[in-house]
């Protein structure tokens, strides 16, 4: 008897550490992240703000993204970029921010004239000098500032959680910040230099580790699911219409064709306006615009729905 007792406790400890299912990789990499959108555009403040990062701070998010630091009729003042950077790093989750056009580029001197360099120079420094998220919990993040052809553009960084990369791109909404007048255009050609070799770096390096999916976070909507192909793309660009976003989006949609998983695009372009935010597909590439919105996303790497939207807050 003592024999039989015995063997069954060899039996059932066996099935303990044998017996039960391992956890699936798609559950072991299952996560969710929330995003704040322009907490400024149409009339919004500091008091939005502070409530979208107190809404996401209840939520077990592994991080949040937030789209702007002030509205365009707020000073661009190194006070005021103070008081937000404290604003940002008080929030419990780690907070990536991303600028946005009403930052920097749509900042001027008082003498009226444009001092968008300057000021993006400013926020670089104050927000984006470290390799780390803001937050009271720090996220590891590689900034493509650690390349050293492009040590100013600290605002693009990308981090990894599971199989998925994700990744801000300095895209602001004010048609990427071009200029028509002649001869105004040095930063945005400069900023495009990098943002392509940013955008490929991310795609190669997803291919590389065999990745499931791609997020990238811009303010501007690059329209990359309009993209039109062949005959109609050339006589798109023959229109003589200037779109800033032209290069981004054609590049974006070409490396995405190539990419074997996902790739989700995710702005807070005020333009685009919808009752509620909603992602729309064409192939494997995947578009979300939030406005002034907010909206926490469930991520289920494997999935055929591996985005799902949770908590959404309607597009302002």
């Amino acid at each position: 008897m003592a024999r039989l007792v015995k063997l069954a406790a060899v039996l059932l400890a066996a099935l303990a550490a044998h017996g039960a299912p391992a956890a699936s990789k798609k559950d072991a990499d299952s996560h969710q992240f929330g995003v704040i959108g322009h907490s400024f555009h149409n009339g919004g403040s500091e008091a939005r703000l502070k409530q979208s990062i107190a809404d996401e701070s209840e939520a077990a998010l592994a991080f949040v993204v937030a789209t702007g630091i002030k509205g365009v009729d707020e000073p661009c003042s190194d006070k005021l970029y103070a008081r937000r950077r404290e604003l940002f790093d008080d929030a419990r989750r780690p907070m990536i921010v991303l600028p946005s056009a009403s930052d920097w580029s749509e900042c001027k001197n008082s003498a009226g004239r444009s001092d968008a360099i300057e000021r993006l120079n400013r926020v670089r420094e104050l927000f984006f000098s470290e390799p780390a998220s803001l937050g009271a919990h720090k996220l590891a993040l590689t900034r493509l500032s650690a390349s050293a052809k492009f040590r100013s553009y600290a605002e693009n960084a990308h981090w990894q959680v599971g199989d998925v990369l994700y990744a801000t791109v300095n895209l602001p909404a004010n048609n990427n910040h071009f200029r028509p007048e002649a001869g105004r255009n040095s930063e945005f050609e400069d900023r495009m230099v990098a943002n392509r070799f940013w955008l490929n770096r991310l795609f190669a390096m997803a291919k590389r580790e065999k990745l499931d999916a791609i997020v990238l976070f811009s303010e501007g909507d690059v329209k990359a699911l309009t993209q039109q192909t062949g005959l109609r793309a050339l006589l798109g660009r023959s229109s003589g219409k200037l779109d800033g976003f032209d290069e981004p989006r054609r590049q974006i949609a070409t490396l995405a064709q190539k990419f074997p998983g996902k790739v989700l695009l995710i702005d807070s372009d005020a333009a685009r306006k919808t009752p509620m935010p909603s992602i729309e597909w064409r192939g494997n590439l995947g578009h979300l615009s939030l406005g002034s919105g907010a909206v926490e996303v469930k991520v289920t790497p494997g999935a055929s729905t591996p985005f799902t939207l949770k908590n959404a807050a309607a597009v302002k």
